[in-house]
């Protein structure tokens, strides 16, 4: 069971693990053991709470297909099981970024003593370029 936080929690049945063989160099044991890992997570059928669903499937992340499947591919260490923890991780991850809520910005003026420092400052500017210019 994957724990996203104090209240959402994944299934193991709902998340599909697969071992592949890594990519890149290596030596003699990659070509023999499948040290890499493939996650693959389905938002429809997942148990997420609908607004979740809404949310992660909203996203625009290369790794979530045009079926509403999460495909994360971890292949960092050399052990599958490291590689499986950081394939969970990224996993949770994601889902902690599609819950977590902007807040609105709230529109301010701004404060009379900033305004009238910008405007001092354009005319220290201004006399200053005025000072450049040849006397006539």
């Amino acid at each position: 069971m994957l724990r996203i936080n104090h209240q959402l929690t994944i299934p193991d049945n709902e998340i599909e693990i697969s071992a592949v063989r890594a990519q890149g160099a290596g030596g003699q044991n990659v070509n023999k053991v499948s040290s890499a890992v493939h996650l693959r997570f389905d938002i429809n059928a997942s148990s997420l709470p609908e607004i979740c669903k809404r949310r992660l499937l909203a996203l625009r992340d290369r790794r979530l297909s045009k079926n509403g499947i999460i495909i994360i591919k971890a292949q960092c260490y050399r052990s599958q099981e490291k590689n499986r923890e950081e394939a969970l991780q990224r996993l949770r991850e994601i889902i902690c970024s599609a819950m977590t809520f902007r807040k609105k910005r709230v529109a301010t003026k701004p404060s009379r003593r900033s305004q009238q420092k910008r405007i001092d400052s354009k005319i220290k500017r201004g006399r200053t370029k005025a000072l450049r210019k040849k006397p006539v």
